[in-house]
């Protein structure tokens, strides 16, 4: 396989650089953002996407703005608070966002009450955001690791959404389960549906499959029920944006579908999530705040009009799929299983608990 790609690097000038996950798979471009507020913007925009990614694109974010304003001597504490505001607001569902900010938060609180000056906290939040991408990353091998052996050779299997490196620090989660597959020698064919209306599966999951030479087909999001019935999948993997107490697990919006369909037929449904996605805080997934984005992503395909121009749209960019209908959720510290209560507690037994900032 080719080296392991990721979405967003720092630059020599402090600056960021994001590979603009818009423009895939037809033109490979980096966006250069240079404050805070252009990396939250980012992340709205869908430049950057992905709950792990995100967590780190946030961490490099405040980094960024906390070294600008060190090198100009314009530092000040109640900067680097409206930050986090900022950042926070720029997506309300995956619970990575809120984790890396508290994190992030949590370091500045401490050196400010130590009475560290603003270039000695700039340069400790510059390697605290790089402790997250190396720990994002490290953690995808090691659930790549876990998740492959549930994957039996020659399995075709259905994935659905990115989870590959474009939604993570490097490798990813559901597609690092298969990558680590693959890298066993297993013989794999995945099956990608399109993920409307961003259609991350058709542009960016069919992309990193190629890329690394993955038997890979894209199917459309109403063909999964098919093929299922005709006995030409075995298992459905995806990620997740968050997961609650109980197991429930908010992902892109058609996971649902993918699971019920997955039970109607016998097959297994698996998520691969860091802990880091795990909310304890909250019960159930009838708590998870779900995301709905702007009507023209469903009335157009990337600026080409495909609706009547004010027909009423329900746009929810995220569904929650009940614990009861997921076979295992694979981690970096290992596989869950029913009841996901005690089995998710016991994960977390030694490990820092990812808590939760409110958006």
């Amino acid at each position: 396989m080719k080296p392991i790609l990721s979405p967003i690097r720092r630059l020599e000038s402090g600056a960021v650089a994001m590979l603009d996950q818009r423009r895939l798979p037809h033109a490979r471009v980096e966006v250069i953002l240079e404050t805070p507020a252009e990396v939250a913007k980012a992340i709205t925009d869908m430049v950057i996407r992905g709950a792990p990614a995100i967590g780190v694109a946030a961490g490099i974010g405040l980094a960024l703005g906390a070294s600008l304003r060190a090198r100009t001597g314009t530092f000040d504490v109640a900067d680097f608070y409206r930050d986090c505001d900022v950042m926070a607001a720029s997506r309300p569902t995956a619970v990575n966002l809120f984790w890396a900010i508290s994190r992030m938060r949590t370091l500045f609180d401490r050196l400010v009450a130590e009475g560290a000056d603003g270039r000695a906290i700039a340069a400790a939040l510059e390697v605290e955001a790089q402790a997250i991408f190396d720990e994002d990353l490290a953690q995808n091998l090691a659930m790549g690791e876990f998740g492959a052996s549930l994957i039996p050779d020659g399995a075709r299997i259905l994935t659905h959404c990115n989870t590959g490196s474009l939604a993570t620090a490097g490798w990813g989660t559901a597609l690092g389960v298969i990558r680590s597959a693959v890298k066993q020698g297993k013989n794999i064919k995945v099956f990608a549906d399109e993920t409307r209306p961003w259609l991350q599966g058709a542009r960016l999951t069919t992309w990193e499959l190629m890329e690394d030479g993955i038997d890979v087909t894209l199917i459309a999001d109403g063909a999964a029920g098919h093929l299922m019935q005709r006995g030409e999948i075995d298992l459905a993997i995806v990620g997740a944006d968050r997961i609650t107490a109980n197991g429930d697990t908010a992902n892109k919006i058609g996971t649902y579908t993918v699971a019920c369909l997955a039970a109607r037929h016998g097959l297994p449904f698996y998520v691969a999530a860091p802990l880091t996605t795990v909310d304890l805080t909250l019960a159930t997934g009838a708590e998870i705040h779900i995301e709905e984005r702007p009507a023209h992503e469903v009335r157009t395909v990337f600026g080409h009009p495909i609706a009547p121009e004010n027909v009423a749209v329900r746009n929810p960019s995220f569904d929650v799929t009940p614990a009861d209908l997921i076979s295992a959720l694979v981690t970096e510290r290992g596989i869950a299983r029913a009841p996901y209560g005690p089995s998710l507690a016991s994960l977390f037994s030694g490990a820092p608990s990812p808590g939760r900032v409110n958006p």
